[in-house]
């Protein structure tokens, strides 16, 4: 007799048997159970409720006796045939499971969550102590009671006491899932009322932080972790002693928009038309574009004028750039002209604002989609067009599973609507140049700056000569007196360097101590704003101190200059000027970039001073002065992407000299002027530039003459990782010998990765140069299921984005 079957994948399983279980539907769920939807099922021995979505479902003949799924969790499909197709897509490829493609494809906010529920047993004859019996009668009182509800009520010492209550048998244990609660608000703690009576004793960290919370009153957990070094348990214990109280401050769901004027009739020059037209024609019909133009080219208003034909013909459109920096300019462009229909994804948003943009393209509510790499995933039934801007920016790349590139996901999404990919860049990557020369994409050119604006007078500076003439600043003297030009005469600039904090690291000149990291391999940054000395990698951080802990010499020295100090540097220079630095520290806050950047455009600061963040795409017309501080190439030296990321990363910053009707001039300050890379960029040269990368690119064998599979492999223990590693790469070889002799494949490592320590964790790294196809994953997924020691992990990424 058939039977309905459900074919379900299971949240937190293992890749070594994350697999499609088989579910019996019961006859109350048949019309409630379907592909898409979210179900609770038992797992395992003890039949634990396990959350799972649901992939097919389909009438079975089978006699094999199936568990039944429990609950439906979804009153519709929160995943459509589509999205089920990535999710399985993701899983063949990237090596992760397949729930993590499923919460990839979701927004955050509308994910589950497993709680422990308890209900009283009324037939219980159990003895019961006093403590035990508070307990058992407040879950008789309240009914179905959530685990978190008693610890608030009764504290953490009563989870033993429904241990004893479940063992007691007078207290009966269920699961559920139930929606996770959005993040609306922002989680902050203040002084308690019972404050200046507290008498008792507090460690050194506690004490630290009641003294600051007395001069401040008030503040978000996030700022007081950062510029006081305590975890948030410090935090936690006050709050237990009464000293402190959490409390939730409301944090907007609806994204604020930035406003402009509606830019009307666009007017394209006969570049651009010929590029919109060729475009335009692949529209109906789908395909894959690249278009390459100069910086300030005006790639937007092609872009603007193909997102009228899609809308023009009820298509969604989605749109992508790298950063959340460029975000508040790209919606600026779009939001007047498409009268609100616009919807905005980006990791700085809250949850919850994230679940309603995403509901509202899923209901047919706005048309276009606008945000970084996970824009990529908006639920629209009918695309026309996706627009990738700025496509060779690493950021388009997840750096956790499923470990996917956002171009990679394009071109599925793009096959599966018949829709049109464009990718935009003025330093394409070399991969996608090289395909659009072979003619696999279309490829538009745009060879020349829009309207009146010409490219700057780029100047490199010899560093060397400015230290022997006692320059021991960051700014040459070309720099300051360009800078004091700009101001004079009423224009901004901006000035990238590409570290952040105040120095880069800080040592002591006598014994040669360097202030390291105890979890990771890399020295400490010294943090002005906090007077801290900080890991970048896993957030440890320890107060200054001009005493060296190894000779007691009280004379430890700075060494490198972040942002903070050149910061400090150019109030110095420049007293008048009203200075904005754009870094990770300086914008934590929620909202904070789009709020600088319009400060910026309104003429409110003078000179722009960031990291990588300010070196694309924005477009500031008065803006006549770039200046980089520091080019070297050293900077990517563990990939061989390195000439590559450190071409695009000057051409792009000094692209936003002169966009406007002045003539602009980019400084480009270095130790390594005579580097062949800093001159190509400086002539904005990418065509020759492609011509000497893509030979060596040949010669060494690297993409796009081969894929590269990355296995990093981790531990506690450093032989035990590398004692793996040898394991993997001892596999691969057999495997290859035998039933895998048709891949081929060349092995690099097992060696230290470029960290060799993160979080306490040894790192090795072996890297694959093969054809990434079926077979090479396959004989990888072999590889690795096996002499893997025990607390030791096996990161697999496809075409990594870095090697670190």
């Amino acid at each position: 007799m058939a039977k309905l079957t459900a074919k379900v994948v299971l949240e937190k399983t293992a890749f070594s048997f994350d697999k499609l279980y088989a579910y019996s539907v019961p006859q109350h769920l048949t019309d409630a159970c379907r592909a898409g939807c979210r179900v609770v099922v038992p797992f395992g021995r003890g039949n634990a409720p396990r959350q799972g979505l649901v992939i097919s479902v389909e009438n079975s003949e089978s006699d094999i006796t199936l568990k039944d799924i429990i609950k439906v969790a979804d009153s519709e499909p929160i995943i459509n045939d589509e999205m089920l197709k990535l999710c399985l897509w993701f899983k063949e490829r990237l090596f992760c499971t397949y729930f993590d493609a499923v919460n990839a494809v979701l927004p955050t906010g509308i994910s589950l969550k497993m709680v422990d529920f308890y209900s009283v047993n009324p037939t219980t004859n159990a003895t019961l102590s006093q403590e035990e019996k508070a307990v058992y009668d407040f879950i008789k009182k309240n009914g179905e009671t959530e685990r978190q509800k008693i610890l608030k009520a009764f504290g953490d010492d009563s989870e033993e006491i429904i241990y004893s209550l479940i063992s007691k048998d007078a207290v009966l244990k269920s699961g559920d899932a139930v929606r996770k609660m959005l993040d609306a608000k922002e989680k902050s703690v203040r002084l308690s009322e019972g404050f200046s009576e507290f008498s008792g004793k507090l460690t050194e960290r506690q004490q630290e932080i009641a003294d600051i919370m007395q001069e401040i009153g008030a503040v978000s957990v996030k700022e007081l972790q950062y510029f006081s070094g305590v975890s948030v348990s410090v935090i936690d214990a006050l709050v237990k002693k009464g000293l402190l109280e959490y409390f939730s401050k409301p944090v907007f769901r609806k994204p604020v928009y930035e406003k402009c004027e509606d830019s009307g009739e666009i007017v394209l020059t006969d570049e651009q038309e010929e590029a919109f037209k060729t475009l335009k024609a692949k529209l109906s019909v789908g395909g894959e574009a690249l278009l390459y133009g100069v910086t300030g080219s005006g790639k937007t208003k092609v872009f603007l004028r193909l997102v009228d034909e899609a809308v023009a013909q009820n298509k969604g459109v989605i749109i992508m750039v790298p950063e959340i920096s460029l975000t508040p300019q790209t919606i600026a462009a779009f939001n007047n002209r498409y009268n609100g229909e616009i919807a905005v994804f980006h990791s700085a948003m809250s949850l919850g604002q994230r679940m309603d943009e995403w509901k509202r393209i899923r209901d047919g509510l706005a048309k276009i989609a606008i945000g970084t790499r996970s824009a990529i995933f908006a639920p629209f039934d009918n695309i026309g067009l996706i627009i990738m801007d700025e496509e060779h920016e690493h950021t388009y790349k997840s750096e956790k599973a499923p470990r996917f590139h956002a171009r990679d996901v394009a071109h599925f999404r793009a096959a599966y609507h018949k829709a049109l990919f464009v990718m935009a860049s003025a330093t394409p990557s070399v991969d996608s140049y090289s395909k659009a020369l072979a003619g696999k994409y279309t490829l538009c050119t745009l060879t020349k700056r829009y309207g009146n604006a010409v490219l700057p007078n780029v100047v490199t500076v010899d560093m060397r000569n400015e230290i022997r003439g006692g320059n021991t600043g960051v700014l040459s003297e070309e720099l300051y007196y360009e800078i004091s030009s700009a101001l004079e005469s009423g224009h901004q600039a901006i000035l990238l360097l590409n570290r952040r904090g105040h120095n880069t690291y800080i040592s002591c000149p006598s014994c040669g101590y360097v202030a390291t990291c105890p979890n990771c391999s890399v020295s400490l940054t010294y943090h002005s704003a906090n007077r801290r000395l900080m890991c970048h990698y896993c957030g440890h951080s320890i107060p200054y101190s001009n005493v060296c802990p190894e000779c007691n010499d009280k004379n430890m020295r700075f060494t490198g200059a972040g942002t903070q100090r050149a910061e400090e540097e150019l109030k110095t220079l420049f007293p008048s000027a009203n200075i904005l630095r754009l870094d990770a520290d300086s914008t934590m806050a929620r909202g904070s970039f789009s709020e600088h950047l319009s400060d910026f455009a309104a003429g409110k600061y003078d000179i722009l001073l960031g990291t990588q963040m300010v070196a694309k795409g924005l477009d500031f017309p008065n803006v006549t002065v770039v200046g980089v501080i520091g080019a070297e190439k050293s900077a990517f030296s563990s990939d061989y992407r390195s000439s590559e990321r450190t071409f695009s990363l000057l051409t792009q910053v000094i692209g936003r000299a002169g966009r406007g009707d002045d003539a602009g001039v980019a400084i480009v300050q270095t130790n390594e002027p005579d580097d062949n890379i800093i001159a190509l960029a400086q002539n904005q040269d990418y065509a020759e530039f492609y011509r000497e990368e893509i030979a060596v690119r040949q010669l060494r064998t690297y993409p796009p003459f081969c894929d590269i599979i990355s296995l990093l492999v981790q531990s506690i223990s450093q032989n035990d990782a590398l004692d793996s590693a040898n394991n993997i790469l001892s596999n691969i070889k057999t495997l290859v010998e035998k039933e895998f002799n048709d891949v081929k494949i060349i092995a690099l490592g097992p060696a230290p990765a470029s960290l060799p320590r993160v979080n306490n964790k040894y790192r090795y790294t072996l890297l694959l140069k093969c054809k990434n196809n079926f077979r090479t994953r396959e004989l990888v997924r072999s590889a690795i299921s096996v002499n893997i020691k025990k607390d030791t992990s096996v990161i697999v990424d496809v075409n990594p984005e870095n090697f670190s």
